[in-house]
């Protein structure tokens, strides 16, 4: 929700630049406390993918404004939520998910997106969901996903004039409150229920999804 939120407030490209650094701080308190969560086995599949697709999304970012990717981004995210509700409505997990084509798209995909406008997390809710991990693992291997990723962009994105010094100068203002909506963030999570925090995780992609078309 943070990544449309804030395109409100500044142009696209700049708001792409400010939020990262903020996202690797959040970052650091996710790794720190849910380490241990994460399942290696499967950012194995979707981290090689993922440099890839950060890869191909810097080209783009040269050529293209991210005003004009967004509405794509939301299309191609909203397609894949509908599979997935339609998987949940027929109570069909599809063999889909265990083979390798699909964390090959879905890392593809997040490394794309999450270069062009730091809106990975709704793909890498929709790969999590699919394996069906608990709510502590996939908290953990979308942490680990994120920090890694995330610092993987920082020269790119420096190197596009997206990170300035200026920008650094408003993100280490708003890093008390990331701090506090971290510590409200692992108090919030031990008290929802699996069922709800499923239910909650896709509401919010697809409320994002939205926003990124218009």
């Amino acid at each position: 929700m943070v990544v449309p939120l804030l395109v409100l407030a500044f142009p696209a490209k700049p708001s792409v630049g400010l939020l990262l650094p903020i996202l690797i701080f959040a970052d650091i308190f996710a790794v720190g406390y849910y380490r241990h969560h994460g399942k290696w086995q499967h950012l194995a599949k979707l981290l090689p993918w993922a440099v890839v697709g950060i890869g191909v999304g810097y080209l783009v970012l040269k050529q293209i404004d991210s005003d004009t990717l967004k509405p794509l981004i939301g299309i191609i995210v909203l397609g894949m939520l509908i599979i997935r509700l339609r998987s949940i409505l027929k109570s069909d997990p599809q063999n889909l998910p265990d083979h390798w084509t699909f964390a090959a798209g879905m890392g593809l995909l997040a490394g794309m997106t999450t270069m062009m406008a730091n809106a990975a997390g709704p793909v890498m809710v929709l790969y999590l969901l699919s394996m069906h991990f608990p709510k502590q693992k996939f908290i953990g291997t979308a942490a680990w996903f994120f920090f890694i990723v995330n610092w993987i962009k920082v020269p790119l994105m420096g190197n596009l004039g997206m990170i300035t010094v200026a920008s650094l100068k408003m993100d280490v203002m708003v890093f008390p409150a990331v701090a506090a909506g971290a510590i409200a963030g692992i108090w919030l999570l031990k008290r929802i229920p699996q069922r709800s925090f499923n239910i909650i995780a896709l509401i919010l992609a697809a409320a994002a999804a939205v926003k990124l078309l218009f």
